[in-house]
């Protein structure tokens, strides 16, 4: 690279644990041209490592601190901004687009660009989520401290945060401090602006505490050396200091309460923390209510015998609370456990057949296909729909089903032949020998599932994947669409199971409904014949903290006119009688279907489909009928949450960037023209392959009735298909 980078990201550090490499290909698989790698490589085996990673190689001896790493690669660093990434952490897949995005926009008088960060230990991967609020705050504005104290509460690690160079040279003596806690805060403290990223960028590991080296006295004191240090930074520059004194007297007691420490370490860390507390209380602070309030009263008073007290108080009275809560918990799971256990010891009943779809919300989805079919090729197998309470008023009348929990429900799940689901079913459930799980899912995967949003720490949040690993084990078939499933499943879903390449059952009805069941579906609805009937049905944004509305649907309902009306799938919409879109469902221009079940049916009753990312697409597409792709956030989505492959480049038919082009797209011919026919062919060919109607028939005599696979209805090619009359043909 001979023109100067705008980012140079440096990797610095020992190897530590083996994870340096690992680093290092996170970063280097999506580096561009803009942007430059560096690794302060502490020791020869890091260095080794370094070397294979690529980019500059700046060698550090044994004994380097972090804080003499990070100095040493911005001295070599030729970027505008500066980025240090802890060689035992790793950048998820597009962070560094991200980041430099984000620059891209920062005006000349940013100092700081802070983002949100994931967490991994060494038993769990990616939790997020920590900071995205505080950074949401201030958006796509940029702040002074004084403007947003608040951002004093962002994790304070330098791996979350670009530093302009010309910033971290004026004020190299701070920012690099050894104590990262406080280089991180002082960042922000000196930066004259600071710019958010709400987006997470790295993901930090936490290593065990017993495989490092134990914390000394020193250290200990260190931390409120730091905060004391920041108070007077913040003082010179006269920037507001209440939740530094927060977050100080937080993370002091903290400490106290939860670290072992000898007594006469506490002790003098607790007289130091109190003198710090005194010295630097802010004008007009008041303690904060309850226990909390007494903590902080008993440190400012220097009170170290009588904290312990009251923390030994509180501790034994939080226990009896505990026992209280656990006792009454304990009896709960004993007698499930005996209702259980006790079933389990009976013989499996070969002609039970237990059913769930989406965490038990009703009869749905493949399940219910499977389900239907099954009454009518084997009568004496016995289905039984495991449903909430809340669902239970709803089902049809006559199902057969049992609640999650009560003893019924145990009891067929232990007795149980044949158990299917289109999640999975809950950890407690046993898989025994001759019990068969099938596994038929709710989607074509466009985004990344299972172990592969490892890499993608904002869809992973709160996954639980060595649990995931578990219920993936009890599988024994696994349904799929699509070769593309298929392998995107054995990927994602790592295990022994067979996988039962038949098509997804729920999608049989795209080719058996006729032109009446389509005309009933309308009326139904309140379609008028004649009228174009568009479905819109978005999906879920991991990215976003809440939901934000992707188009103006008062606004493209008044463009399309009266002859257009808009099925909008998606309760979030809808906020009550002050929505501004009430007068528009009266008229019969939109109408909410975000309860109306099965989705399957709206899909017969519609004319076209606008979705974004929503797998809907890959079912719709099997009628054959315009598909047009609202991307408004590709580039986002496929960063944050990942993704199987590039919609943009093959996409099922028309693609929209923004609200005007769509809306020029259904206004014109474009929605239903060559081009988008051609497109959607394509798409079909490829994740329509196995969906020809008889799905359900194949699954449930190669599960059910035990058919070899070679005696099965063999798959009709897509090209020989003929899929249920549009909505203009059922009417003409």
């Amino acid at each position: 690279m001979t023109t100067e980078p705008v980012l140079s990201v440096i990797v610095y550090g020992r190897d530590v644990q083996g994870l340096l490499g690992v680093c290092l290909d996170s970063v280097t698989a999506q580096l561009p041209p803009e942007a430059e790698l560096l690794t302060a490589a502490v020791g020869d085996e890091a260095q080794d490592v370094a070397v294979r990673g690529g980019g500059t190689v700046v060698p550090l001896p044994d004994g380097t601190d972090d804080a003499g790493a990070r100095a040493a690669g911005a001295d070599r660093a030729r970027g505008r901004w500066l980025w240090w990434v802890s060689g035992k952490d790793r950048l998820p897949v597009g962070a560094v687009r991200a980041m430099l995005d984000r620059l891209a926009d920062a005006p000349d008088t940013v100092d700081v660009v802070v983002a949100d960060h994931a967490r991994s230990t060494w038993r769990e991967s990616g939790t997020s989520g920590r900071d995205t609020g505080r950074l949401a705050r201030v958006a796509r504005r940029d702040v002074t401290l004084d403007d947003a104290p608040h951002l004093l509460r962002v994790t304070p690690v330098l791996t979350n945060r670009a530093l302009r160079a010309s910033f971290w040279r004026a004020h190299r003596a701070d920012l690099a401090d050894p104590d990262e806690m406080f280089a991180a805060r002082a960042s922000l403290a000196l930066a004259d602006r600071i710019a958010c990223l709400e987006q997470v960028v790295v993901d930090v590991r936490e290593l065990r505490s017993e495989s490092l080296p134990p914390v000394t006295a020193g250290q200990r004191y260190r931390l409120v050396e730091s905060y004391e240090r920041l108070h007077r930074l913040l003082d010179d520059r006269s920037r507001p200091r209440a939740v530094l004194y927060d977050l100080m007297a937080t993370e002091t007691m903290r400490v106290v309460a939860r670290e072992t420490m000898p007594d006469d370490v506490a002790r003098e860390f607790f007289h130091r923390a109190s003198a710090a507390a005194v010295r630097w209380q802010p004008a007009g602070y008041r303690r904060p209510a309850g226990l909390e309030g007494i903590r902080r009263r008993l440190l400012e008073e220097d009170a170290y015998a009588r904290y312990r007290a009251f923390q030994a108080a509180n501790h034994r009275r939080r226990e009896l609370r505990t026992t209280v809560r656990a006792g009454k918990k304990q009896v709960g799971l004993k007698i499930r456990d005996h209702y259980y256990r006790r079933a389990l010891r009976d013989p499996v009943d070969p002609d039970l057949a237990v059913f769930s779809a989406y965490w038990d919300r009703g009869v749905a989805c493949n399940p219910a296909a499977i389900a239907a079919k099954l009454s009518e090729l084997a009568p004496h197998i016995r289905p039984v729909w495991v449903v909430s309470k809340a669902t239970e008023p709803l089902l049809p009348p006559g199902t057969a089903h049992v609640v999650p929990g009560t003893r019924g429900y145990w009891e067929v799940m232990a007795r149980a032949k044949y158990l299917t689901n289109n999640v999975n079913f809950p950890n407690a459930v046993v898989k025994r020998p001759d019990a068969i799980h099938l596994q038929t899912h709710h989607g074509t995967p466009l985004k990344k599932m299972g172990l592969d949003q490892l890499d993608y720490p904002t869809a992973s949040k709160g996954l639980d994947f060595d649990a995931l690993l578990a219920r993936i084990d009890k599988w024994d078939y696994s349904v799929s669409a699509n070769s593309h499933s298929t392998q995107m499943w054995e990927h994602a879903y790592p295990s022994r199971y067979v996988s039962l390449d038949h098509g997804y059952p729920r999608n049989d009805v795209y080719y058996s409904a006729t032109a009446a069941d389509i005309r009933a579906i309308r009326d139904r609805l309140g379609i008028a014949p004649g009228r174009r009937a568009v479905l819109y049905a978005p999906t879920h944004r991991d990215y976003e903290a809440s939901w934000t509305p992707r188009l103006d649907l008062a606004d493209l309902a008044d463009r399309l006119g009266d002859d257009t009306v808009l099925l909008v799938r998606g309760h979030y919409f809808y906020g009550g009688a002050a929505s501004p879109l009430a007068g528009l469902r009266r008229t019969g221009r939109v109408i909410d279907v975000s309860t109306f079940d099965p989705v399957e049916d709206l899909a017969l009753a519609s004319d076209a489909l606008i979705t974004d990312y929503s797998s809907i697409m890959f079912d719709y597409a099997n009628l054959d009928r315009p598909i047009i792709s609202y991307a408004d956030d590709w580039e986002t989505y496929a960063k944050t949450r990942g993704t199987y492959f590039d919609l943009m480049a093959e996409p099922p038919g028309q693609v929209a960037r923004n609200q005007e082009e769509l809306t020029e797209i259904l206004a014109t011919d474009a929605w239903c023209d060559q081009a988008s026919a051609k497109a959607r062919a394509h798409f079909r060919r490829r994740f329509c392959e196995f969906d020809d109607g008889r799905a359900a028939e194949r699954v449930v005599r190669r599960v059910f009735l035990g058919e070899p696979e070679e005696s099965l209805p063999p798959v009709v090619p897509v090209e020989s298909r003929t899929p249920a009359p549009t909505p203009e043909e059922a009417t003409s």
